[in-house]
């Protein structure tokens, strides 16, 4: 089913011709009625004319901004009309009008379990659009309902395929690669809803928590984490500074050094650096654990 665009009339003209037949008529009818001289053929072309003009009245329909109206004829599809105002097309025509505005929804918060099995919380804001009016009457029996419970379904399928948290270089995660996982789930909803004619314009996570239950516990974990990287980072700078230093008095001849005076150099160093003033509030951190 692809929509097929169908001509239809300006209904203002139309609706002054309308209002001419029935003037039309209505002289008709009561010239057949004068005192002393009845015209039945006068007063019935007058009734049927003025009942044919009031039939085709039903054929008007309004048309709003970034809507379409749906013709159809006894199940039929007939054509799509996208012409705003005031339309008129043949009165046996059925119209089912379909706004084709920009929308947008929150999902409500779902309970899913993330790549490594953390049960969370997420919830995503949806912005689509009906570019299709025929595919969305005929191929789905409520677009609307359809597109909820779809977004739904792909925003699960998409919390499984991600960690929550990024635990390599390079891994995407729900928390800190928005744009990739927004694009992701934008695609998803895509391949979902074509067969409704709807496009998803935007697709962007609008919360995301780990579950209640394990909240406090991931909290501790991504502190240790802290710890554990803060930690690394002075491990990884004094022993720069203490390869510089050797390196620099070897450059500049200030002391022979042989490799058990090395070692030794080497401890003293990474002891006065590593038991610096300004390192103890990690340490003391770390020890909690």
């Amino acid at each position: 089913m692809k929509e097929k665009p169908v001509p239809s009339l300006s209904g203002i003209p139309f609706l002054l011709a309308v209002l001419a037949l029935l003037v039309v008529s209505a002289w008709l009818f009561f010239s057949g009625i004068e005192p002393g001289n009845v015209n039945l053929l006068l007063m019935l072309g007058g009734v049927l004319l003025g009942l044919i003009a009031l039939f085709s009245l039903t054929g008007l329909y309004t048309v709003q901004p970034n809507q379409a109206a749906v013709l159809s004829l006894f199940g039929k599809y007939v054509g799509t009309v996208k012409d705003n105002g005031l339309r008129w097309n043949n009165p046996f025509f059925s119209k089912k009008k379909v706004s084709q505005r920009v929308r947008n929804f929150e999902s409500g918060k779902l309970k899913v379990n993330e790549l490594d099995g953390s049960p969370i919380e997420i919830a995503a804001v949806i912005v689509w659009q009906v570019v299709d009016a025929s595919e969305a009457v005929y191929n789905v029996d409520d677009y609307e309902s359809f597109v909820h419970i779809q977004s739904e379904s792909a925003l699960r399928a998409m919390a499984t395929s991600y960690p929550y948290d990024q635990h390599e270089d390079g891994q995407l995660s729900l928390r800190s690669h928005a744009a990739e996982i927004s694009q992701h789930l934008k695609d998803e909803l895509a391949e979902r809803l074509a067969d409704a004619g709807v496009q998803v314009l935007d697709a962007r996570i609008s919360h995301l928590a780990y579950a209640p239950e394990i909240a406090q516990a991931m909290l501790q974990r991504q502190q240790a984490n802290a710890v554990i990287a803060a930690r690394t980072r002075i491990v990884a700078g004094a022993v720069g500074m203490v390869e510089m230093a050797l390196n620099e008095l070897q450059k500049n001849n200030v002391v022979q050094l042989d490799e058990e005076r090395k070692a030794q150099m080497v401890g003293n160093l990474l002891t006065v650096l590593c038991s610096d003033r300004g390192t103890q509030p990690i340490v003391n951190a770390g020890s909690l654990y």
